[in-house]
């Protein structure tokens, strides 16, 4: 295996650039250069690819030695509760951050760092978007109580903006909320809660910026029964 190229696809057999670019955090135009151009990734992007498959960064750089550091070995495999093989690189691990966001009147975001990471299929959750751009966090709080109820763990994809109503994490000053955003004339959105103890109300993004910031959109919650 002489190329960067002939590397990258012992690591994803017979997948699509599509898929890798995606796997590694890359835009498929960047990737293409890569794969086309004979070119090297960023240091992040390499240090991405050993983290996933576990291989050897000699090895990744310039093909010299073995693909993992014990020649026999193979990349960390993964088993289901009934002791089945799990193909590992059919998922995606998605980091769990330690703050709340608040379904009522607001929580303080905590330290705003990975506690763990949470497993979804990379065929289902790519359609969100960017593998980069996934957070999981907790909701605390009754104002979306039948929506999203206190203790739901949510996935957000990132964003700064919104593009249509929906569900979407913010934050106002020092407080992270879950609501309902609706978009209104003038560029203002109204934020809606779905408990009708709490009443709604407006903000203007253009004229609040260091007040008021989107964080991303609610693509999924789960929930304990």
């Amino acid at each position: 295996m002489d190329t960067f190229k002939e590397r990258l696809a012992f690591l994803w057999p017979n997948e699509k650039q599509a898929k890798i670019a995606a796997d590694i955090d890359m835009t498929l135009a960047g990737f293409s250069r890569i794969w086309h151009e004979g070119g090297l990734p960023k240091a992040e992007t390499l240090k991405k690819i050993k983290q996933l498959k576990g291989c050897n960064l000699d090895w990744l750089l310039t093909g010299e030695g073995a693909p993992f550091a014990d020649a026999e070995a193979a990349p960390p495999k993964l088993y289901d509760t009934l002791g089945n093989p799990v193909a590992a690189e059919e998922f995606v691990f998605v980091p769990r951050y330690d703050i709340e966001a608040a379904a009522g009147h607001g929580r303080l975001a905590g330290d705003e760092t990975p506690v763990y990471a949470v497993p979804f299929r990379s065929d289902w959750v790519s359609a969100f978007g960017r593998l980069g751009d996934l957070a999981v966090i907790a909701v605390k709080g009754d104002s979306m109580e039948g929506v999203l109820n206190d203790g739901d763990t949510i996935l957000i994809t990132l964003t700064d903006h919104i593009r249509r109503d929906g569900l979407y994490v913010l934050r106002i000053h020092d407080s992270l909320l879950v609501k309902r955003l609706q978009l209104m004339p003038g560029g203002l959105i109204n934020v809606i809660s779905a408990n009708e103890a709490y009443a709604s109300f407006e903000i203007n993004p253009a004229t609040m910026q260091d007040e008021v910031a989107i964080i991303g959109k609610v693509v999924w919650f789960g929930r304990h029964v």
